[in-house]
């Protein structure tokens, strides 16, 4: 980027010192995207935005179908892990009995 626009300078000024508002003029009309006059070369760019648009939405709305699809291929194949029966080394025993819930006054 800084290539391009130091080339654009040096041909633009030559070997002289340039004046700074000249520079930010010239890095000005290189960097400004500006719109077309001709009314068929604007509608034309317009379409081929628009065009470009979908077709970026559409390849984005295929990859991300593709990685789901990818996922779950992986997980069929792959299969469920089995599951390993647990062995509790240490067993907290009790007693557990009802309790009324409480009646509480009203006011």
């Amino acid at each position: 980027m800084f290539a391009y626009a130091r080339l654009f300078l040096s041909s633009r000024f030559g070997s002289r010192r340039p004046d700074p508002r000249h520079v930010l003029s010239a890095l000005r009309t290189l960097l400004e995207p500006r719109k077309p006059r001709h009314r068929a070369l604007r509608v034309l760019l317009g379409v081929v935005g628009v065009l470009l648009l979908a077709v970026l939405a559409v390849v984005g709305i295929a990859l991300g179908a593709l990685m789901l699809m990818c996922g779950l291929g992986y997980r069929m194949l792959r299969g469920s892990p089995r599951r390993e029966r647990v062995t509790a080394t240490r067993v907290v025993d009790g007693e557990y009995r009802v309790v009324a819930r409480p009646v509480l006054p009203s006011h």
